[in-house]
């Protein structure tokens, strides 16, 4: 069993298959700035490819055995399949190879001052904005973001402090190998059941992700899941935050107008300052207030948290809109949960739109399965609401769940089985002054761009 830190400290030439992942792009760009040399393969060309070959990486199309020669050091997305060839032939070489997760944890390790990000919902939003508060402070951070930053333009980058902020993501306990100076815990909801099996199991997943934290725990103070994951945490600076005064950081007067929120911060009754959004939603308040947290016991003056704050416009793939096109809005967010749904389209209600169109496609059978009347719940906040068929990705059907059971709890709700059918359905039906809003994780955006071609195609 190689040690990944020890190897880190030998070897020269490191492989990355699947380098394009959003996981993986920031990770490279952080072992080639260390001097690490460098290639990669993917399937897939697109941006980060193009970040990658910037670099003077080479980068490999298609992944094949031979992709790996000359490698003293192999990283792989956890994206591929068991019987991905690449994979096969570096599990069989010899050479020590290792899932992204490992890597990740040991760059950590790289960084006196690494705050890590967790949460079932808000871990993006919280990562970017926190990213772009340090970025805008001077502070000259490395970043990991599980979305685009439009400030950067990027989801990652290689700073030169000692300074990092990254998302924790809790799927099958990666986050666990991760070092955090700081953990920050945005919430515990009913999530990847799969593989918790129960919430206990998950509540009791983000305690020892809290424990792994050197320096301090930042807090929902407001969840009772996560306030039984941190009960009890000794030896560490423990900062709560929420909606309450008993919070150490908390909102009051919290004003929100077509749906984008303002709001002041106190430390438990001393007055911070006014915090003024540019991002809709009321679940916003929390999230800006765990970025704001984390700054501020950074050393960020009160005054460049609120300029920075005040200026982030979100994240990729969250309310982004990609368009308008007869006068109406398309837009596509990344939200996969029933709570996710449930405040994206609450806060899409609150906006000057005539009606709201929910275009979504399911993601995982299990999920799917497991929280089918919560997504239907979520789901009926829309005006009118189109689906695709579920996106195993990872999984077999061994649920028989399908979109069809989840349209039936849902009236006047339709589906199809092609981006192309959905695309012209809404093209056919929607009108001026709506908006309509993908959902999923998974490739749902692309009925989006699709729909903005056709507008654009009958407009020629």
């Amino acid at each position: 069993m190689y040690d990944i830190d020890e190897l880190l400290k030998t070897v020269r030439r490191v492989h990355f298959i699947g380098i394009g992942g959003s996981g993986m792009c920031p990770l490279a760009e952080i072992l080639h700035k260390e001097g690490y040399i460098l290639s990669g393969s993917d399937n897939n060309d697109g941006d980060t490819l193009n970040r990658i070959r910037s670099l003077g990486i080479p980068v490999y199309m298609g992944q094949r055995a031979g992709n790996i020669k000359g490698a003293e050091m192999i990283v792989y997305t956890a994206a591929l399949l068991s019987d991905n060839p690449e994979l096969v032939a570096a599990k069989n070489s010899g050479i020590p190879t290792f899932e992204r997760s490992k890597l990740f944890g040991a760059i950590t390790r790289m960084y006196k001052n690494c705050v890590g990000v967790c949460g079932t919902h808000g871990k993006t939003t919280v990562t970017s904005m926190l990213s772009q508060i340090m970025i805008t402070a001077g502070a000259d951070p490395t970043c990991v973001i599980g979305g685009k930053l439009p400030l950067i333009g990027a989801n990652g980058r290689v700073g030169h402090s000692d300074m990092m902020i990254c998302e924790a993501c809790e799927f099958v306990d990666t986050f666990l190998d991760l070092s955090p100076g700081t953990a920050v815990i945005l919430n515990i909801d009913e999530d990847h059941l799969d593989y918790f099996k129960t919430v206990e199991n998950l509540i009791a997943s983000f305690r020892k992700f809290a424990l792994l934290a050197t320096d301090r725990v930042i807090y929902n103070g407001g969840d009772e899941r996560t306030l039984r994951a941190v009960g009890g945490i000794q030896g560490k600076d423990m900062v709560s935050f929420g909606l309450t005064s008993n919070c150490d950081y908390n909102a009051r007067n919290i004003d929100i107008k077509h749906a984008v929120p303002s709001f002041d911060v106190y430390i438990k009754d001393e007055f911070l300052g006014r915090l003024e959004l540019s991002i809709p939603g009321r679940h916003n308040v929390l999230n800006a207030l765990a970025a704001t947290a984390a700054a501020h016991l950074n050393g960020v003056p009160f005054s460049v948290i609120s300029d920075a704050v005040s200026d982030f416009k979100g994240a990729g793939r969250r309310f982004e809109i990609l368009g308008k096109r007869n006068g109406i809005t398309i837009a596509d967010d990344y939200a996969h949960h029933p709570k996710e749904i449930e405040v994206t389209l609450t806060a899409a209600k609150e906006m000057d739109y005539k009606r709201v169109w929910a275009v979504f496609q399911p993601f995982t059978f299990s999920r799917t399965s497991m929280l089918i009347k919560d997504f239907a719940k979520a789901l009926n906040i829309a005006d009118r609401v189109v689906m695709t068929e579920i996106m195993g990705s990872r999984e077999v059907n061994t649920y028989g769940v399908h979109t069809s059971q989840l349209a039936g709890m849902i009236e006047g709700s339709v589906w199809f089985d092609t981006f192309d059918e959905v695309a012209q359905y809404i093209v056919d039906n929607a009108k001026e002054g709506d908006l309509v809003i993908t959902l999923g994780c998974g490739d749902i955006y692309k009925a989006a761009k699709l729909m903005l071609k056709k507008y654009d195609n009958a407009e020629v």
